[in-house]
C-alpha cells in the first residue's frame, strides 16, 4: 500500500512538471517603497519558496552581494557583463502569481537610464535572456528533485520487493520444515503403534505364561504333598 502511494506521488510530480514548461518575460511595474518602478517580470510554474531561494542564490552568484529588506532584494554595483558593461543597481521581488505559479521581477538601473524595452532594447533583450536562463536553471533543478524522489521510490520499491520475496522464501521454508516434521511425527506414530501392538502381544504371551506357570506350581505342590504323605507312611 505504501509503495503504491509513493509511486502515485512520483506520477503526480511528473505530471506537474510536464505542465510546468511556461517561461514568460514581460515588462511590468512593481511598487517599491511606494514608488512604481518599471522592470521585467518572469513567470514560472513552480513553487514560490523554491523560486525565491534559487533566485537569491543565482543573483549572488551572477551579480554580487544581495541585500534583503521588506520583501525586496537589492544589489548595489551589480556586475552582469552579459547585460551591461557598467555596474547596475538591481531591485527585485519574488512572489506568488496566482494560478500561474511564481513571478520574479527586477528593475535594472544603469546609472544613466533604466533597462527599458523601448529606450534600451539591447540591454532589455540581454536581461530577458538572463531571466530565461534562470528559468531553465530552476526547471532543471525541479526535474533533478523529481528524479531523486523517483529514485528514492524505486529504492523503496526494490526493498519492498526484496522483503516480499524473502517473506515468500521464509514461508516456503517453514512449509517444508512443517511437512518434514509431520512426516517424522507420522513415522514416529507408526513406530509407536507397532511397538504398542508388540507390547500387547507380549502382555498376552505373559498372561499365558503366568497361567502355565500357575498350573506347574499346582502340580509341583501336589507332587510334594504326595512325597510328604509317603514319608509319613513309613514307620
Amino acid at each position: 500500500m505504501k509503495t503504491r502511494l509513493l509511486l502515485a506521488g512520483v506520477l503526480v510530480f511528473t505530471t506537474m512538471f510536464a505542465k510546468a514548461q511556461t517561461v514568460r518575460v514581460e515588462e511590468r511595474e512593481q511598487p517599491i517603497e511606494g514608488v512604481a518602478r518599471r522592470g521585467q517580470q518572469l513567470t514560472v510554474e513552480l513553487d514560490p519558496k523554491l523560486v525565491e531561494k534559487s533566485w537569491k542564490e543565482h543573483l549572488g552568484q551572477k551579480a554580487g552581494k544581495v541585500k534583503y529588506r521588506k520583501g525586496v532584494y537589492s544589489i548595489d554595483g551589480a556586475v552582469i557583463d552579459t547585460i551591461s558593461s557598467t555596474p547596475l543597481k538591481v531591485l527585485s521581488k519574488v512572489g506568488n502569481n496566482s494560478e500561474e505559479g511564481s513571478y520574479v521581477w527586477w528593475s535594472l538601473d544603469m546609472g544613466t537610464a533604466y533597462v527599458d524595452k523601448s529606450a534600451t532594447p539591447a540591454e532589455y533583450a540581454a536581461a530577458e535572456n538572463f531571466m530565461r536562463g534562470f528559468a531553465r536553471k530552476v526547471y532543471r533543478q525541479d526535474v533533478l528533485r523529481q528524479i531523486n524522489e523517483a529514485e528514492d521510490v524505486l529504492r523503496t520499491t526494490k526493498l519492498e520487493q526484496d522483503r516480499v520475496v524473502k517473506q515468500a522464501n521464509d514461508i516456503q521454508l517453514s512449509i517444508e520444515k512443517n511437512r518434514k516434521k509431520r512426516q517424522e511425527l507420522e513415522a514416529e506414530l507408526a513406530k509407536n503403534a507397532e511397538e504398542l501392538k508388540q507390547l500387547e502381544l507380549t502382555v498376552e504371551e505373559n498372561v499365558a505364561q503366568q497361567e502355565l506357570s500357575r498350573k506347574q506350581v499346582l502340580e509341583m505342590e501336589k507332587s510334594v504333598e504326595g512325597v510328604r504323605l509317603k514319608l509319613q507312611s513309613i514307620k
